[in-house]
């Protein structure tokens, strides 16, 4: 297994939409492995395969407070979203110390295939149920900062920018 590198806003790869996975093979099987790796480092409870530079429609989460509920969506398709909106602070390793308020449905049905290949069906709640549309939403090209207003968003990327700039001076990117 491997740590992979995150990408961060406002990286432009982020915005690549994810392409369907066509067979679920040992290399599809090993990036879910680093994935999961990866994402338990960071540490977070999702991560989608587009975060890592992998334009392929697969997502690990696990929302368990001792990292027991490990799930794959590979092909993830979202096919009930509804109830009530819910707003929750959002983070995003992708937008790493930042948390901001995020309104989304709180009850929506998944159908995606395992880490087997195996097709699978799935009613989801409160924070899975937010954590699916999260990282659905990095599938198709789109972040957490999409739904903060555009003074927000800037002020973000500016300090993600000099963030960036300061980990090339010191070697770390």
């Amino acid at each position: 297994m491997a740590i992979l590198d995150i990408l961060e806003f406002p990286d432009p790869r982020l915005r690549t939409l994810a392409q369907p996975v066509k067979e679920v093979d040992a290399r599809v099987k090993k990036i879910v492995e680093d994935m999961f790796e990866t994402m338990y480092e960071a540490p977070g409870i999702g991560l989608a395969a587009s975060q890592v530079n992998i334009h392929e429609r697969i997502i690990t989460i696990d929302v368990s407070e001792d990292k027991s509920e490990a799930l794959v969506f590979i092909n993830p398709e979202i096919t009930v979203l509804d109830g009530e909106m819910e707003t929750m602070q959002e983070g995003c390793l992708s937008v790493p110390g930042f948390y901001e308020d995020v309104s989304r449905i709180e009850h929506c049905s998944v159908k995606a295939l395992d880490r087997n290949g195996d097709a699978f069906e799935m009613e989801c709640t409160g924070l899975l149920a937010v954590c699916i549309q999260h990282e659905v939403d990095h599938l198709d090209g789109k972040l957490m900062v999409d739904y903060v207003s555009p003074l927000k968003r800037k002020r973000i990327k500016d300090k993600l920018d000099k963030k960036h700039k300061l980990e090339a001076r010191e070697g770390k990117r």
